[in-house]
């Protein structure tokens, strides 16, 4: 390298370069951020901190549409999608998308951490988690909460957290105009529009809008059901949905519509029935502006548009858009054999 930090020994292959390093050396930061006062050693670096006050995410996933402040975050997101790990511990076999998230693992092997608490001598893998943990030693974060006295290690954490007690929500669906505190509430709820569901169960196929409903729906397939009814013996694989089901043996209805008294099992449940009564229809087709009260109706007329037929008849290999089209069909079969 024909550029060499006298101070480190580092080298660089432009001089520019060497130049923005040696700010580390001399801690000159010429660059403020206008809305929290922390300083950056370039334009650059200024420009994707700033992206944490104005939300902007101009980094796009052509998968799922996800979205990410810098391009860095964005190709370790996809690994998500493609399932590749190009980097191996020697030691454990375990994969890795990122190579900094190897350096860290080795430390499991070696037991050498890259970063130590001054205070207390433990050692981390990274420096925002040594941070957090000086926090144990001070008794409080670097930025504290006026209204509650919770401690942050940064200011963009404490002004989200402050929205808790002014109410701030920042982030409107344009569909809706329902708003949000947190950006990733709306990125998900806007899934509910669109009819995304980025996330496929690998044994049947079946797309969700949340990572959490494909995890509950997966345990459909492993047959895992800890949670039994003390009444009838059934079994679920969720504690909440025992307690949704007890329900159907006490009469007791968990929801109840304030405008015409039916019950209804759950808070979305109850959400879906009250659309009856306010008109709302806020799920729309893209293709034809066709509205929907429900996202799964929304589903199912979407195949108006792509032609796609999951229900498959087992007797004759003809295919259906619907189960209950499928459900009239069996009859056909049914008949033929009397």
């Amino acid at each position: 390298m024909p550029f060499t930090c006298s101070d480190c020994g580092k080298g660089f292959p432009r001089s520019c370069q060497l130049k923005l390093h040696q700010r580390v050396h001399t801690s000159k930061k010429q660059f403020t951020c206008s809305n929290c006062g922390k300083e950056f050693n370039s334009s650059s670096q200024l420009k994707v901190h700033e992206r944490v006050h104005t939300g902007e995410r101009p980094f796009t996933c052509s998968d799922c549409g996800k979205r990410f402040t810098r391009p860095s975050y964005l190709r370790k997101h996809r690994s998500v999608h493609t399932l590749e790990k190009p980097f191996t511990c020697s030691d454990c076999g375990k994969g890795f998308t990122q190579s900094s998230d190897l350096l860290r693992h080795q430390s499991v092997h070696t037991g050498e951490w890259l970063l130590t608490c001054s205070s207390c001598g433990k050692g981390f893998s990274s420096l925002s988690a040594l941070h957090r943990h000086q926090s144990v030693h001070t008794g409080k974060g670097l930025f504290t909460c006026s209204d509650c006295g919770k401690g942050f290690n940064r200011l963009s954490e404490l002004k989200i957290h402050q929205r808790i007690h002014s109410g701030e929500r920042p982030f409107t669906c344009s569909d809706c105009g329902k708003r949000f505190t947190w950006s990733s509430h709306l990125y998900r709820h806007q899934r509910l529009h669109s009819g995304e569901r980025p996330f496929t169960c690998s044994v049947c196929g079946k797309g969700f809008a949340r990572t959490s409903h494909l995890r509950r729906h997966e345990s459909t397939h492993s047959v895992k059901k800890p949670f039994t009814c003390s009444d009838c013996g059934k079994g679920f694989s969720q504690s909440s949905d025992l307690l949704t089901h007890q329900s159907v043996h006490t009469g007791e209805w968990l929801f109840t519509c304030s405008d015409c008294g039916k019950g209804c099992i759950s808070s979305s449940q109850l959400k879906a029935h009250q659309r009856v009564h306010t008109g709302e229809k806020p799920f729309t087709c893209s293709d034809c502006g066709k509205r929907f009260t429900q996202s799964s109706s929304l589903q199912t007329h979407l195949r108006v548009h792509t032609g796609e037929r999951p229900f498959s008849c087992s007797e004759c290999k003809k295919r259906f858009s619907r189960l209950s089209e499928l459900t009239t069909h069996y009859q056909v079969h049914s008949e033929d054999k009397f």
